[in-house]
């Protein structure tokens, strides 16, 4: 997605298109490890010297409140972000503390809501061990 993509998306969905904002959903987009808050801060202020922890907690709030970025608390201490905001579920390996991506049907989640009620988010996510992590604990 170019910059001018990023901005249009983020006018549309009432946040406005800072700098570090973009820079900060550019990483997101480009960087599917479910990283931290910490870890994009460190990341983006190689690039971006002036950038501080506060615009970067602040940028991934208004980027959480607009849609565009999922805010996991998957079990561990700090808080993961995801730049990929469509129906997906998330796996949390308690062995090498990865983040894995899962598919989610659309009809079976619609399925799952309960009648009468207004949902305005949904979150699916299952922890244990990862394939190799659950071979390793059981040699």
């Amino acid at each position: 997605m170019t910059q001018e993509q990023m901005a249009r998306l983020l006018t549309e969905r009432g946040v406005r298109p800072t700098q570090q904002r973009l820079a900060v959903y550019d990483y997101l987009l480009q960087h599917r490890t479910h990283p931290s808050a910490e870890a994009v801060y460190k990341a983006l202020v190689v690039h971006h010297p002036t950038f501080s922890r506060t615009t970067v907690y602040n940028s991934l709030h208004a980027l959480v409140k607009a849609g565009l970025v999922q805010e996991l608390s998957l079990g561990t201490e700090e808080k993961h972000y995801d730049g990929d905001a469509s129906l997906h579920g998330h796996f949390y390996c308690c062995g090498c503390s990865q983040i894995y991506d899962f598919p989610l049907q659309e009809e079976a989640i619609n399925a799952l809501q309960p009648d009468g009620f207004k949902v305005y988010g949904r979150a699916i996510h299952f922890s244990g061990f990862c394939s190799a992590c659950g071979k390793a604990a059981s040699t």
